[in-house]
């Protein structure tokens, strides 16, 4: 998807995508693969400012991701899925203390995925982690 240039085939790839979401074993550790294959950017969108991120077909049509945007396109592509459409999502910023850097964290219910150094994982919250800011995603339809 990320490859190819117009939009309206972009929009066709990632509906594809979600589309296999419905069936696959590890749903969310597929999105975390398909993301990890964006060619990724330095910044595209403020994390700190919900009101500058792209909706999910904004974030198709500029097809610009960075860490925070490939956070933002699994969380949308999950929850455009009837698999996940009551589940509850929330992205997490937070500080590593540890290594004194930010992570975002996406939860789908009791599932924490976290962004650290551009690879998304599924792992548990670490002591060594202060949340900085919640944002509770709303529903998507």
């Amino acid at each position: 998807m990320f490859h190819i240039r117009k939009y309206e085939e972009r929009l066709t790839s990632w509906n594809q995508f979600r589309q296999t979401l419905e069936t696959e074993d590890d749903p969310i550790q597929a999105s975390l693969d398909f993301y990890n294959q964006a060619p990724m950017v330095s910044i595209n969108t403020d994390p700190w400012d919900e009101a500058t991120w792209p909706d999910p077909w904004e974030l198709v049509f500029e097809n610009q991701y960075c860490s925070f945007c490939s956070v933002l396109g699994v969380c949308y592509s999950l929850q455009l899925t009837e698999r996940f459409k009551e589940s509850n999502f929330e992205i997490h910023i937070g500080i590593d203390r540890e290594k004194s850097h930010t992570v975002y964290l996406l939860l789908v219910d009791d599932i924490v995925i976290m962004w650290n150094d551009g690879t998304a994982t599924k792992t548990e919250l670490s002591e060594t982690l202060q949340v900085e800011k919640k944002y509770v995603m709303p529903k998507l339809q």
